[in-house]
């Protein structure tokens, strides 16, 4: 049998998570697939460093959480969006970590455009955390 749980258990985790990584919050977006696993080593080219609002994610609703605020920064260099790293405000200690695409592309994440070039503005436009076992 799976285990199941209750929306206010999964809002719960959710919110803690916000907790845990802490305000202001630093989300770095990369070229390529992220890695295997959140403890592996940072890969791919830094296109963009966003240092996300104090409270950057909503209160989590129906077992979900969405970012809040303005994600925006300018590329610091030229390529394509694959993957993010969210880290703690001291830019090092990583998260969590996933896919990205442009909106419809089935990325955790998605920004106005994947196609970086140094200086261009760079907006995340969606991001969504989902609680599982419901």
């Amino acid at each position: 049998m799976a285990i199941k749980k209750s929306v206010a258990v999964r809002n719960a985790e959710l919110d803690t998570l916000e907790t845990t990584i802490g305000a202001s919050a630093v989300l770095k977006i990369r070229t390529g697939a992220p890695p295997a696993n959140i403890t592996d080593a940072d890969s791919g080219t830094v296109l963009a460093t966003i240092n996300l609002p104090s409270d950057w994610m909503a209160a989590a609703s129906n077992g979900s959480k969405a970012k809040s605020g303005t994600w925006q920064a300018n590329g610091s260099a030229d390529g394509e969006a694959g993957h993010f790293r969210l880290y703690a405000s001291n830019g090092t200690t990583q998260h969590l970590q996933g896919t990205v695409s442009g909106t419809g592309g089935g990325g955790d994440m998605t920004l106005d455009n994947v196609n970086i070039a140094n200086g261009q503005q760079v907006t995340v436009n969606t991001f969504t955390l989902t609680a599982g076992n419901a």
